[in-house]
């Protein structure tokens, strides 16, 4: 089989990976659940790629977030659940009922916000038709953050949870207060390794996360941002250890911790 830019050919590969007997076996032995993690770290990788503007790892990424996507439906269809066309139909008819403004014969001057809620109200009429589908009855939200999607990841979360709290006035209103409880969760955190308790020092590390989240969010900071900024000034500083380490015929196992820290010292200071 030949390399293919039509859908249909990725399609028949996929169909051709799951045939029994003839297929791949590591292929055929998966199913959603075991798929799903793979789905997720390929929407990372092609989050990577945008944040380091490698448009040429983008193209490679997202073709990869496809394979998931025409995996999933090679499952779903020998189910006889559906197939990727039935996807594509979905998609196609979700985004055209969710934007009247550009697709039916109305009125298309509408602002961001106005286009915003219409969107929400859609996607309310379009959860309710589901459930009637399944029937059963969608009740009423129980909670301000009901609508908040537990599967996403827990930055995006706890930045979802908080914003929604705070549209009711459940917020501090100075990015100070959210140190002062920094220091507070820190302090909690001290506390409880001085009485060695392992499940509270991990439950008040998460407390003091979702402060740290809290803060980013005050001073208009993307967490996820941020912190992948970080991940990566620390590659570059330890990087910097390893070579003057190797320029000096050492390694990173012979070096002491005072010899690694003064090297992350002049790798700091050289930033």
């Amino acid at each position: 089989m030949t390399p293919s830019r039509d859908i249909a050919g990725l399609i028949e590969i996929m169909a051709q990976l799951r045939t029994p007997v003839t297929g791949c076996p590591w292929d055929l032995e998966q199913d959603f659940a075991s798929i799903a993690p793979y789905t997720i770290e390929e929407a990372y990788e092609v989050a990577d790629a945008i944040v380091r503007h490698d448009l040429g790892d983008l193209c490679d990424e997202l073709g990869d977030l496809l394979l998931q996507v025409v995996f999933h439906a090679r499952m779903a269809e020998e189910q006889n659940a559906f197939a990727f066309g039935d996807v594509v139909e979905a998609i196609t008819r979700k985004m055209i009922r969710r934007h009247p403004h550009v697709f039916a014969d109305k009125d298309g001057n509408l602002t961001p916000g106005h286009v915003k809620g219409v969107w929400e109200r859609i996607k309310a009429e379009e959860k309710a038709e589901r459930a009637a589908r399944r029937g059963v009855d969608v009740p009423p939200p129980s909670s301000l953050l009901a609508s908040v999607k537990a599967g996403q990841p827990a930055l995006s979360q706890a930045m979802e949870l908080q914003t929604k709290a705070s549209s009711v006035g459940f917020d501090w209103n100075d990015p100070r207060a959210v140190l002062a409880k920094i220091r507070e969760e820190a302090d909690e955190i001290e506390a409880a390794l001085d009485r060695g308790d392992q499940s509270e020092v991990a439950a008040e590390t998460g407390d003091l996360m979702f402060a740290l989240v809290n803060l980013a969010r005050h001073v208009k900071a993307d967490p996820e941002l941020a912190l992948r900024g970080t991940n990566a000034k620390f590659e570059r500083r330890f990087g910097y250890i390893e070579r003057a380490l190797a320029a000096k015929g050492s390694s990173l196992q012979d070096a002491s911790l005072e010899q690694m820290d003064a090297l992350w010292n002049e790798a700091k200071g050289a930033e």
